[in-house]
């Protein structure tokens, strides 16, 4: 049934190390992602541009390119304008042509480093309000 946790024979009060590790990972989901961390240029002034890269990334969205996006806040080490997007796309090649049409690329005020990512674990919770029509992400 769904949701419940299998049982492994054990042998010696033991299971195997590779069944274990089988049976956590089987229902995994495994989607292959691209996740852009970019990072700004320091002293830049990301403002002129902020609204085409929002129409960019909101595009993108729309297509059913864009999984999530968003800046980091600006702590330790990190500068406001650095920012990390996850696209769904089949190539990094594809993620690549993606990210360098950025705006904020494209003008130079960013800077970006690409890795493909395993999505397998984790929830995401929707509520729909029928009397409002309205949908809140959980």
């Amino acid at each position: 049934m769904a949701g419940e946790r299998r049982k492994v024979a054990v042998s010696g009060g033991k299971v195997a190390a590779d069944e274990r590790l089988r049976l956590l990972t089987e229902r995994m989901l495994g989607k292959k992602l691209y996740v852009v961390l970019s990072t700004a240029k320091r002293g830049s002034d990301l403002k002129p541009h902020l609204a085409d890269h929002l129409d960019y990334m909101i595009g993108l969205e729309r297509k059913g390119v864009l999984f999530a996006s968003g800046p980091f806040s600006p702590i330790g080490d990190g500068a406001p304008g650095d920012g990390l997007t996850i696209l769904r796309t089949t190539t990094l090649k594809q993620a690549h042509t993606i990210a360098s049409r950025d705006p904020f690329v494209v003008n130079g005020l960013r800077t970006f480093e690409l890795r493909e990512w395993t999505l397998n674990e984790g929830s995401l919770g929707l509520k729909v309000n029928i009397s409002d029509q309205t949908i809140e992400v959980t």
